[in-house]
């Protein structure tokens, strides 16, 4: 064997271990961008069920809080008007949307015990308020999850590589769930005092 061909097959096996190196990047740098972008999905289908088990639980204490605030309609009004919006929604961002306009109106439903004594004292209510709150505070949990997937996909996708990769799987920014600047206060409720 020449030196000339042993060169030529040293160079070509460099070639060829520096191509397998670079394809398993690339590969795994692919595989990584889906990943992340199927880890956002699942945080956010966790959020939909903490979402939807609010708005399962929302019907009962509407029917316990009624008996005694009957004269709060634009209240319930709200509330059904929020879930609706909600389960209409197309996309994250609609539903976002629509949540955070629920939890607003949330805030001021359960602000109705101070005015009317007997609800705080009325077992149902107190129930439903308990696995309400249990709800919100899985709500917070689920959502925090949810932005932290989105900030690691959204910072990857920002990189060089990264939005190279994220072009080649189809796989764009995702929508982070922030609570509107209104709703981080608490809410008052007035009733024309």
């Amino acid at each position: 064997m020449g030196k000339g061909l042993k060169i030529t097959l040293i160079v070509l096996g460099v070639v060829l271990i520096i191509g397998i190196m670079i394809s398993k990047w690339a590969i795994g740098q692919y595989n990584n961008v889906i990943a992340m972008d199927e880890n956002v999905k699942g945080k956010w289908a966790q959020v939909e069920n903490q979402l939807k088990r609010r708005y399962d639980l929302i019907p009962n204490l509407v029917v316990t809080v009624k008996g005694y605030a009957k004269h709060e309609k634009e209240l319930f009004e709200n509330i059904a008007e929020a879930r609706t919006k909600y389960f209409q929604a197309k996309d994250v961002k609609s539903k976002i949307g629509a949540s955070n306009q629920l939890e607003g109106v949330l805030s001021r439903l359960l602000l109705l015990r101070e005015k009317y004594p007997d609800l705080k004292a009325n077992q149902s209510f107190l129930k439903l308020q308990d696995s309400l709150e249990g709800t919100e505070n899985r709500i917070a949990v689920e959502r925090k999850r949810y932005n932290e997937s989105v900030q690691m996909l959204n910072t990857y996708i920002r990189t060089f590589f990264g939005r190279f990769f994220a072009g080649i799987a189809g796989v764009s920014a995702a929508e982070y769930y922030e609570i509107p600047e209104g709703q981080a206060e608490n809410p008052q409720v007035k009733f024309g005092e």
